[in-house]
């Protein structure tokens, strides 16, 4: 049963987060809370069990809508929803919007990190350059979508380092941080300097 009955929700009042990912809730509520006051927002799975939608778009931004509208259709409330990955630029783009099952099983953050230091084995040091890029986008029930989209600038490391964050976050060094891993930030440095929030500040400014 869900832990909330949509029926009582004010359409006007309610945000819902297409995530299963708690973090990611809890991340999208404090930058857009700010700018939607009065705004509650509910993980979907708080609603009810609804199937996952087929995400087969080309680009983060389409496979970010896929799920924000799906997530809108069948709750009847705005919803917000994130795509987000790897972008190597020495491997043409690259794991990008397949970052999550690049190795060929869903969530193997091991795989897929063994898969990239193969992959990046002989590319010198100056060629590393990559980014992890965001797209998030607002849908509500009229029809309106609003999109944000954010980087974070690094290079890959050839080896893993740190035991934070998920996903290839041990092999990406984050331009703004110097000498450590994305996986060797705290989770509120994470936050500040992370592509999602860069998206989701690009999104807040259209909504301020």
């Amino acid at each position: 049963m869900p832990s909330i009955d949509i029926s009582t929700l004010d359409p006007k009042a309610t945000v819902v987060v297409a995530t299963g990912n708690a973090h990611k809730v809890t991340e999208i509520e404090a930058i857009l809370a700010p700018v939607m006051p009065g705004v509650a927002f509910y993980a979907l799975g708080e609603l009810g069990d609804f199937p996952d939608p087929v995400e087969n778009g080309d680009t983060f931004t389409e496979n970010a809508v896929i799920k924000a509208q799906a997530a809108c259709e069948e709750t009847g409330l705005p919803a917000v929803a994130d795509d987000s990955g790897l972008v190597v630029d020495a491997l043409s783009g690259e794991p990008g919007i397949m970052s999550a099952r690049w190795a060929g099983v869903h969530g193997d953050d091991a795989r897929n990190n063994a898969k990239l230091m193969r992959e990046m084995e002989d590319v010198a040091d100056a060629g590393r350059t990559a980014r992890f890029h965001s797209s998030v986008v607002l849908v509500y029930p009229d029809g309106m979508v609003l999109t944000g989209e954010g980087d974070c600038e690094g290079m890959i490391g050839r080896e893993p380092r740190g035991e934070n964050g998920f996903g290839y976050d041990p092999l990406f060094w984050p331009a703004e941080t110097p000498g450590r891993t994305m996986a060797e930030l705290e989770p509120s440095e994470k936050n500040a300097i992370s592509h999602r929030a860069h998206a989701l500040a690009d999104l807040a400014r259209q909504l301020s």
